[in-house]
């Protein structure tokens, strides 16, 4: 455990007394018990009464003398709390609340407890607690999210900075303390930006100061940082920003993604950052991540900081492509904290994919959908924070919405229950009578994505009690939270209906290509794309798709969220373009109809008959014979997953699949080849003929080397992309067959060359 946490977990939730008891703060009036307040403290004051008169209408006055009579509400200061602690005291006589910080942010978390709390409707207030009184202070002390406002990210690039400053004091009410910007990066010109980057850059900081929030920057060199002029042009970019910047905490310099500079031109150029930046904010820091080194470049920093001990230098961060945090914190030496960078935006290639994420889910709802995990993020933060002084997530829009809150309130306190988050957020942005059911209707979202979507009938119910809320809380429909909550229900179960259906299509189709012979080729693949084009012809569930349709429109006008290309000019169709994708095939549709192009232009007959025969079997080789799609969660039933997530959160033990992105996520590939996984990993067959005839068929890419009952095979096919390994008929002997597969050495090669595997068979002659 961190420094921070052996007083924060004492004093965490600590509690006095045993009241239980509520209050009626309907005309209540705040009471600044402060001789000099901060601007901090009045922030928190306006932030109180602001967000109490949008819920409730009621006007809240803030005076700086208790009155003689009335209901108060005090807030004021004790230095005895620890740092961004609060205390909210509840009495029956006198002055029924108060709340006390630390500091500036020690009130405004105050506040943000009080608001999560508090019971509202229009034109009453009340607020209750068990305890008389309650303590708290924060577990971890950096804790915060990246809202880079950058064509990249699905949405940030489309407010202004009232949006902006809405948000941000959103977050801090869950306790976030730290505000990351990207003030250089991606210089593509947005068709979105109400105010220009500068402006921005400078406005987030006012924010930040105006909150008494920490404002860090995420600044990579996406150029060669030997070339003196594109440099000495970068740094003076830099220290225009400071310059501009009333608050800025930490600068962040990515060792790269993106950016491809060795450490002996990084180190001196943070340097440089360094003294710049100590010119306008002498206590900041630069920070540093490990990201894209390698593991002698690695080496050559933790040297660095060992030798030279800079005392510009804050801390290294660890993100997507650098060493664990574990390893990290190992290697570190203890004089320098340790930041965690984690990504909660994406789903797939990505820091923390989903777990088995079902292939139809990956090709629709894409890298970047709406995706509240509130259950995985909570024990992907707990695994990995003890080793941390705090995180500053990674995130590019506002899809991650429900995760951005669960990080927040974990890094408060790593003890609080997830329902109970997800009660606390419904509450504050839905309303107090749905915070139950909201809360378990999120936790309904995140099951939707766990095991085979074509046997999760718990997506239909998903929808269900989604369709329920939605009809019972019609005032909530322009909240664009509860937009996109909704819209990945619907989405989810439009999903499902399309899988099944379209499923069920290739299966009708594959009974028609296998009588080629009897219908005669031409016949069998016209019959065929006939009922696969049934998907387009005779499309099901149209009403969801048109609910879906309209509730992205919602979302683009509500909160800028970009969900498409052509229709919200989103920057490419990776970042949160749900709805372009929202009818690819799922099944192999586009894959056979460019095949019977092929088949066409072979002459003969009889190559035809059995090219159409192929395609027809090819996930069901005939008895005795064994089929896996190696990346599907349903479809593998021979892989071996030999550890769950609880207690190989690296998913080093059990590889996850992944999925790839090809022509722009409009691949007409087969469906199987694009969700794959790298070696190694073990295939077992069990109720096998004993001493029988049987061959080991991979489709893939790169190299294969199988052990079958520890046995090396010796291929009789060997191609880059088909393999094939027979089985030497003595290894059957008990009728089982384990297959696992030796590592190979592609360090030198990068990650997409890698070798990897799609399918497999094992045919039985």
């Amino acid at each position: 455990m961190n420094r921070y946490g052996i007083v924060s977990v004492l004093l965490g939730l600590y509690c006095i007394g045993v009241a239980a008891f509520a209050v009626d703060l309907s005309d209540a009036v705040v009471v600044m018990d402060i001789a000099q307040p901060t601007t901090p403290m009045q922030t928190a004051a306006r932030v109180l009464v602001e967000e109490v008169a949008a819920r409730t209408g009621l006007d809240w006055p803030v005076v700086a003398a208790v009155p003689e009579n009335g209901t108060t509400l005090i807030l004021q200061l004790d230095d005895a709390l620890p740092a961004e602690g609060y205390r909210i005291t509840l009495s029956e006589e006198g002055h029924p609340v108060t709340i006390a910080g630390a500091d500036g942010r020690g009130l405004l978390f105050g506040v943000g407890y009080l608001l999560r709390q508090l019971q509202w409707r229009d034109g009453e207030a009340r607020y209750g607690q068990h305890e008389a009184t309650i303590v708290s202070a924060p577990v971890y002390p950096i804790r915060g999210h990246q809202l880079g406002y950058r064509y990249q990210a699905n949405s940030f690039d489309a407010w202004d900075d009232v949006q902006y400053e809405q948000y941000i004091r959103e977050l801090a009410l869950f306790g976030t303390n730290s505000i990351e910007n990207i003030p250089f990066q991606d210089d593509r010109e947005s068709p979105h930006m109400p105010l220009t980057r500068r402006d921005m850059n400078r406005r987030m900081s006012e924010i930040c100061a105006e909150y008494g929030l920490d404002y860090w920057v995420w600044t990579p060199a996406v150029f060669d940082l030997s070339d003196d002029e594109k440099r000495a042009a970068h740094l003076a970019e830099h220290e225009q920003l400071y310059a501009e910047c009333p608050e800025l905490t930490a600068v962040f310099f990515p060792g790269g993604d993106p950016g491809a500079n060795p450490p002996e031109l990084v180190l001196p150029f943070m340097a440089d950052l360094a003294e710049r930046l100590r010119n306008h904010h002498p206590e900041a820091k630069v920070w540093l991540s490990l990201q894209w080194f390698n593991a002698e470049q690695c080496e050559m920093i933790y040297r660095w900081i060992e030798t030279e001990q800079p005392d510009w230098f804050g801390g290294l961060v660890a993100g997507p492509g650098s060493p664990s945090v574990p390893e990290t914190r190992a290697r570190l030496t203890p004089d320098y904290p340790l930041r965690h960078y984690p990504d909660i935006t994406h789903t797939v290639r990505c820091q923390y994919p989903v777990p088995w994420w079902d292939p139809a889910f990956a090709v629709t709802l894409g890298r970047e959908p709406i995706n509240p995990q509130p259950v995985f993020y909570a024990f992907i933060h707990n695994t990995f924070a003890p080793y941390t002084e705090g995180f500053i997530s990674y995130s590019d829009g506002m899809n991650d919405n429900v995760n951005k809150v669960v990080w927040s309130l974990r890094g408060w306190n790593p003890d609080y229950d997830v329902r109970a988050i997800l009660k606390e957020y419904a509450r504050l942005f839905f309303a107090p009578e749905v915070a139950e059911p909201v809360a378990d209707a999120i936790l309904a979202l995140e099951k939707n994505w766990e095991g085979p979507l074509a046997d999760n009938g718990g997506v239909s119910a998903t929808l269900a009690l989604w369709q329920r809320l939605e009809q019972q809380n019609t005032e909530l429909a322009d909240n664009w939270r509860w937009q996109s909550l909704l819209v990945r229900a619907y989405y989810d179960a439009y999903t499902r209906y399309r899988l099944l259906y379209e499923t069920a299509l290739e299966a009708e189709a594959n009974v028609v290509l296998a009588r080629a012979d009897e219908l005669g080729p031409e016949e069998a693949m016209n019959k065929a794309m006939t009922i696969l084009d049934r998907a387009e012809t005779a499309p099901r569930k149209a009403a969801l798709r048109e609910r879906i349709v309209a509730l992205f429109d919602a979302l683009f006008h509500s909160i800028g969220l970009q969900s498409s290309v052509e229709k919200y000019q989103a920057c490419g169709y990776e970042r949160g373009c749900s709805l372009d994708f929202l009818d690819y095939p799922l099944n192999n549709r586009w894959w056979l109809e460019d095949a019977f192009e092929d088949v066409r232009a072979l002459s003969d007959r009889a190559e035809k008959v059995a090219a159409l025969a192929r395609y027809a079997a090819w996930e069901n080789p005939g008895p005795g014979s064994y089929y896996d799609n190696i990346g599907h969660v349903g479809q593998s039933l021979h892989v071996l997953r030999p550890e769950g997530l609880n207690t190989d959160p690296l998913m080093e033990r059990n590889i996850n699949p992944g999925a790839w992105w090809w022509d722009d996520g409009f691949s007409r590939e087969r469906l199987s080849w694009q969700t794959t996984m790298i070696f190694p990993l073990t295939l077992v067959y069990n109720g096998l003929e004993r001493r029988g005839d049987y061959t080991l068929r991979i489709k893939g890419y790169g190299e294969a080397r199988p052990r079958a009952n520890g046995v090396a095979l010796i291929p009789s096919h060997y191609e880059p992309e088909v393999k094939e390994f027979p089985i030497p008929p003595a290894l059957l002997e008990e009728g089982a067959l384990t297959i696992v597969f030796d590592p190979i050495d592609e360090s030198h090669l990068n990650w997409r060359q890698h070798s990897r595997v799609a399918e497999a068979w094992l045919l039985r002659k």
